[in-house]
């Protein structure tokens, strides 16, 4: 296989270039040499994501052999070879090319597909020498103005590995999924934890090599990777992709943290852009850019068909710092808002003064595409979680509650645009939760606007429903509330309802598990009322 010497670093230009060249020759044609290689450089998998109606990313990484932190192309661009088909033998409209795995993005490969036909589903492969990608099956969306029947989703969040396996994804994969939907803590960065299931290699991640490691670490999980394998992904982050609780530029707490944090933040932005199905627009100012604290673009809209606008959030990288925390330290924690001056101060924002513009736009936007539901996949628990039991709040810092003006100024955004059907997807916290979207946080008597579903995550761990029933009282626009089972929400669409289910295994310290349904719901268009189904 040709190899060409790399770059130090890729340009914007350069990225641009190459994800422009990986999709428009169609009959590009194929290197006939042949490379033998020792191992499987495909030993983490493929990936899809970032659909629209005609295009999609197609994702892999080339890896060192386990024995080797090298291999013979590790300073060089590799040329990787795609097929694309309607089948998966790869013999109905077969296309073909080849893609550039960079050195500089850890050999990773970002094909941006193009002139697919809308609404179907494809099958695709990579190669390189005599070795071949195990085989992933994608889709396109409907076109926007396609009427459409269904959409089926899961949501899923926070998965750490020395809390548990990710059995979970074995069971998604039987969901039949239009696509997943992953709200954030794909990885974590801690080096232990107390009464670890399993441990991480490494230590406490904070070099870009580190993040690649447990990136690849994390993707080693079989389950995993057949469930990327299944169907393209939406993805956004929350803080352990980067630092426990870090608020833009503003260090968390973690012990892993730097002197120079917006370089960690710049590296691990790198990694994740590495390892995701993202398009190469999401790095707006190239590498070096990351490395002057430029952002790396991952919020979006995504229209599905006229049945649904899925806005996909960040409420990480652009937030002002948590307020009120003992000692002025860094991070998150629990505070009484009576005490905290700062705590309704309408300056101060959650998801940044540009992506709150642009997703007040798309709002009144959507008033005109009479798509019955909206969609918003973002990190944390949207409502008010008051852990004080009786008179006053204990609310914390970190989440949506921390800034509650930025809450009120998103539910004043849904009602001044009478967005129709509002349907909040959240994680972080390890927990289930599932209520309603109240015009006011602070009056349990204010108007519903929407329904809510926190889920619980993969396999990181949580306190336990001592306490429960306690706080559900105390927060009554929550109807349900469960602290111990892990697994991933289903969501169902159709133009007149939604049936959401809550998967959960029975012990995510085995490779092994069993799930079941924890509790059902359902929503019809137009009521902003949530019901449980038996």
């Amino acid at each position: 296989m040709p190899l060409q010497k790399s770059k130090p670093q890729a340009t914007r230009r350069d990225l641009l270039k190459w994800s422009v060249a990986a999709v428009a020759p169609l009959s590009y044609a194929l290197s006939s040499a042949q490379t033998s290689l020792k191992h499987n450089p495909f030993s983490i998998g493929v990936a899809s994501g970032s659909p629209n109606h005609h295009s999609v990313v197609l994702w892999t990484r080339l890896m060192a052999e386990p024995s080797s932190s090298k291999t013979h192309f590790a300073d060089a661009d590799v040329s990787v070879k795609w097929e694309v088909a309607d089948d998966e033998s790869f013999k109905v409209n077969r296309r073909a090319g080849q893609v550039v795995a960079l050195a500089a993005l850890a050999h990773s490969v970002h094909l941006e597909l193009d002139g697919l036909q809308s609404d179907r589903w494809y099958f695709y492969r990579f190669q390189i020498g005599d070795a071949q990608s195990s085989i992933g099956r994608t889709r396109t969306l409907p076109h926007p103005e396609a009427m459409v029947q269904k959409l089926r989703v899961a949501y899923a969040s926070c998965q750490r590995w020395e809390h548990g396996y990710f059995s979970a994804y074995d069971h998604m994969c039987q969901e039949n999924l239009d696509m997943v939907l992953f709200l954030g803590d794909y990885i974590y960065e801690y080096a232990a934890a107390a009464n670890p299931v399993r441990l991480p290699k490494g230590g406490w991640v904070s070099s870009l090599d580190d993040y690649r490691e447990r990136y690849a670490l994390h993707k080693s999980e079989k389950g995993l990777q057949a469930m990327h394998a299944q169907c393209p992904w939406l993805v956004t982050w929350d803080d352990h992709e980067v630092s426990n609780d870090y608020a833009g530029l503003e260090r968390g707490q973690s012990g892993n943290i730097s002197f120079n944090f917006a370089a960690q933040r710049a590296r691990a932005y790198q990694a994740f852009y590495e390892h995701m199905p993202l398009r190469a627009s999401a790095l707006t100012k190239s590498l070096d850019g990351l490395a002057q604290g430029a952002e790396l673009r991952i919020y979006g809209q995504v229209p599905y068909g006229k049945l649904a606008n899925i806005y996909l959030l960040d409420d990480r990288q652009y937030r002002d710092r948590q307020v009120c925390n003992k000692s002025d330290g860094y991070g998150s924690g629990f505070v009484n808002p009576d005490q905290c001056e700062d705590w309704f101060n309408p300056k101060r924002s959650l998801l940044g003064a540009e992506q709150t513009q642009w997703l007040d736009q798309a709002f009144a936007n959507a008033q005109k595409d009479a798509r019955p539901w909206n969609v918003v996949a973002q990190q944390t628990i949207f409502g008010r979680r008051d852990f004080r039991i009786g008179a006053g709040y204990t609310l914390w810092n970190d989440g949506w509650d921390g800034y509650s003006a930025a809450r009120q100024q998103m539910t004043q955004s849904i009602q001044n645009n009478a967005l129709k059907n509002p349907v909040l997807l959240g994680g972080d916290v390890h927990e289930n939760w599932v209520g309603h979207v109240m015009a006011d946080a602070y009056k349990d008597d204010s108007a519903k606007l929407g329904v809510e579903f926190c889920g619980a995550g993969i396999t990181a761990r949580s306190a336990g429903n001592s306490k429960l029933p306690a706080r559900l009282a105390e927060n009554p626009h929550f109807i349900f509330a469960d602290s111990e089972r892990k697994g991933y929400g289903v969501v169902e669409f159709t133009a007149k309802q939604i049936q959401t289910e809550l998967r959960v295994v029975d012990d995510v310290r085995q490779p092994q598990t069993k799930i079941e349904t924890l509790a059902k719901f359902e929503v019809e268009a137009g009521v902003p009322q949530l019901h449980r189904k038996a």
